[in-house]
């Protein structure tokens, strides 16, 4: 029997992103089902009846959710290209950072470009945590010399949020005050891999003016 995989995501999700990235970074072959979330479909409904969210990733039919858990599904079931580290301590740190993203720095920036009420005390929130992202930048990537976890992780950093920034005027990641991750933005959003699966700036653009004007 033939190994099937499937991905369930939505194009201007960063979450459903992490995934496809990691399936290309592996050479996993896989088919995409685009979902609209205003009128999801059964599929996903079956897969993810819990959070009802992309991305799910099936595996000959067994669904997996959320996006981290997704990431070391796939890293501990196809091998080339590791995604996380071989040893236990640094495993433990990248999850650890790749969580601090996902729990604090994500919705931290999405408050202050997107909250206006709540935009100067999320700006110097957000400000911090980015802070302690550039301390965290030893390498070309977060995981070394080869893109992981952390840097998949990041995606959202690396690509949405300059368009973002673009968009509503608001500057929080620029070059003079975070140097080292604008460069690690830049290695990201220009390695071969990832520049197959990110979005097209004129469309990023356009659906961000369509959000900005819902708000305003």
């Amino acid at each position: 029997m033939a190994e099937e995989v499937k991905l369930h995501g939505f194009w201007v999700s960063p979450f459903s992103r992490r995934a496809d990235l990691a399936l290309k970074l592996k050479g996993v072959d896989y088919k995409y089902f685009e979902e609209d979330l205003q009128n999801k479909s059964a599929s996903l409904l079956k897969y993810n009846p819990v959070h009802k969210k992309v991305p799910v990733l099936v595996h000959n039919e067994k669904p997996i959710a959320e996006s981290l858990v997704i990431l070391e599904y796939i890293d501990e079931t196809w091998k080339d290209h590791p995604i996380l580290p071989q040893d236990p301590y640094q495993r433990a740190q990248a999850r650890f950072w790749a969580r601090f993203i996902d729990d604090k720095v994500l919705p931290t920036l999405w408050k202050a470009y997107w909250v206006k009420e709540e935009q100067e005390k999320a700006s110097e929130e957000a400000s911090e945590l980015l802070n302690f992202l550039e301390k965290e930048i030893k390498h070309k990537y977060f995981g070394g010399e080869t893109i992981g976890l952390v840097d998949i992780a990041g995606n959202f950093i690396a690509h949405w949020v300059p368009t973002i920034q673009q968009v509503v005027g608001v500057e929080i990641l620029t070059k003079e005050k975070y140097p080292k991750l604008s460069q690690w933005s830049h290695d990201f959003v220009t390695h071969g891999v990832v520049k197959e699966i990110l979005l097209p700036q004129d469309k990023l653009i356009a659906f961000f003016k369509t959000l900005l004007e819902s708000t305003n």
